[in-house]
């Protein structure tokens, strides 16, 4: 383990926030990929994080378990740098709210969809699972909205809120949830995984998954 952050993590999960924050802010974190589901194929984590949830930031003595939290501290932890929108810079409210909205509001209905009508559709949930896909689909019209007249969220830049909304879309299309994505929302997920540090986040967690199975 190195001096700087260690980011435990699945390839491909809500960590890749984390992931992705550290390429485009050029922090050098120590990338630990575990099996999914980690609680149950590497039950050692629990020791580190009791929940068994990932990610999970280990900076010192610092230990968060947000993705969205964890792309904010990465792009901030040296000092502000354009990832993030600074108290009276232009678009400060909107860049939490949005960075905020990503979890809270998006990516939350995808979990639930996720868990019973993939993971345990066998169980006779799958229609529940649909219903939270509904669910998704109506809470895009928020961002759909703001980006109408932009190609980013806040500030006229890319930012953390970018990474915290863009992974939701990303998400989308890998579990079969992109038939309800409006066009301009998979422009923006095309503008957002085109950048070399997304491509980077993304190969370094495939690297991390082939040494675990390895």
């Amino acid at each position: 383990m190195g001096d700087g952050p260690t980011l435990y993590t699945c390839a491909g999960s809500r960590g890749l926030r984390a992931t992705w924050a550290a390429e485009e802010a050029g922090v050098d974190i120590d990338l630990n990929i575990l099996p999914f589901p980690p609680r149950y194929l590497a039950p050692e984590y629990l020791e580190i994080n009791p929940l068994g949830t990932v990610p999970m930031l280990v900076d010192g003595d610092t230990r968060m378990t947000e993705s969205c939290a964890i792309a904010h501290y990465l792009a901030t932890k040296d000092g502000m740098t354009d990832l993030a929108i600074a108290p009276g810079q232009s678009d400060y409210a909107e860049y939490l709210d949005y960075t905020y909205h990503a979890d809270a509001t998006i990516t939350f209905p995808q979990t639930v969809y996720m868990r019973f009508a993939i993971f345990e559709k066998d169980k006779g949930w799958a229609e529940a699972g649909e219903a939270y896909a509904n669910w998704f689909y109506k809470r895009l019209v928020k961002v759909e909205d703001r980006l109408e007249s932009r190609d980013y969220l806040c500030a006229d830049r890319f930012t953390v809120a970018d990474i915290s909304v863009g992974y939701a879309l990303i998400l989308a299309k890998k579990v079969g949830l992109d038939e309800g994505v409006p066009e301009i929302l998979k422009e923006y997920r095309e503008r957002l995984t085109g950048r070399e540090a997304y491509k980077r986040a993304v190969e370094r967690e495939k690297a991390g998954l082939a040494a675990l199975k390895a």
